[in-house]
Parts: C-alpha cells; sequence; structure tokens
C-alpha cells in the first residue's frame, strides 16, 4: 500500500474512483463531466488529492480544498471527498489518506481540517470521531442553491 500526491497526469487513475463515488452519493455516472471538474480544480491548484494503490492499483482517495477562516486570521483544509473501493474498505487506508491530510494541513501551516458528512454515515463517522474530529455543536451548516 503506498499513498501518493497526484497532478493533472494521474487522472486516469482517479477519475473511475471519483465516479464510483458519486453514485455513491446518488449521481449518475458521467466519467468524462469529472474528468474535466477534477482536470480545472488540479490544473488551477484549486485542490490537492492523494491516492491510495495497493499492488499499483488505484483503490481510495481523497480531495481537499484550500479556503481560510477570517475568524482564524489562517489557512483552512476542507477534506472534501474520502472513498475507498468496497473491496478495500476496513484494511485502514482511510485513515492513511487521512494522515497525508494532516500531514498537508501542517505543511501548509492550516489551522484545522474541516468535513462533512452524510447524516446516515455511521461508518464515516466513527472514523472521523475516533481519529480526533470533533463534531460541531456550535453553528449550523447551510446551503443556497443558486442555479
Amino acid at each position: 500500500m503506498n499513498i501518493e500526491k497526484i497532478s493533472i497526469d494521474k487522472l486516469d487513475d482517479l477519475v473511475p474512483l471519483f465516479d464510483q463515488y458519486m453514485v455513491f452519493y446518488k449521481q449518475a455516472s458521467a466519467p468524462t463531466k469529472y474528468r474535466d471538474y477534477l482536470k480545472e480544480r488540479l490544473g488551477n491548484g484549486e485542490a490537492t488529492v492523494f491516492i491510495a494503490y495497493s499492488d499499483n492499483e488505484p483503490v481510495g482517495f481523497v480531495l481537499n480544498y484550500h479556503t481560510f477562516s477570517s475568524v482564524s486570521l489562517a489557512r483552512v483544509i476542507v477534506l472534501n471527498d474520502l472513498f475507498i473501493c468496497a473491496s478495500h474498505r476496513q484494511q485502514g487506508i482511510a485513515n492513511k489518506l487521512i494522515e497525508n491530510v494532516i500531514g498537508l494541513a501542517k505543511c501548509t501551516h492550516s489551522v484545522r481540517i474541516d468535513l462533512g458528512t452524510a447524516i446516515d454515515n455511521y461508518a464515516a463517522q466513527a472514523l472521523y470521531e475516533k481519529i480526533g474530529f470533533i463534531k460541531d455543536t456550535e453553528y449550523f451548516s447551510y446551503s443556497l442553491p443558486v442555479a
């Protein structure tokens, strides 16, 4: 098992995993659309992606966005997407990917890592809390669709 920080040249490894991730979240399979989106994010330096490989096969990824906190006057990493192929779950791969995100946060002098997950994704919640993430009880999250 090894983890690599990837660039655009590894899109062929990322896109099939990202497509599975999107289907998991009840989105349509659309590899071409996702490739364009990911290429733009990576090309513009708007995201950092780590891929887990097992025997040179991509088996999981974590996609992070870089943002800022005005209140903290500091950088923040948003762990936006984390996915492990079903055949490779429960092997510590998610932990290893998150370790790389923690390293990224330290390297970029970020003050925290934020993430969100589905209310009914109990496995992910348990993992995050085991690692030390704290469920927010101070703020509510809101979204405004503009499209």
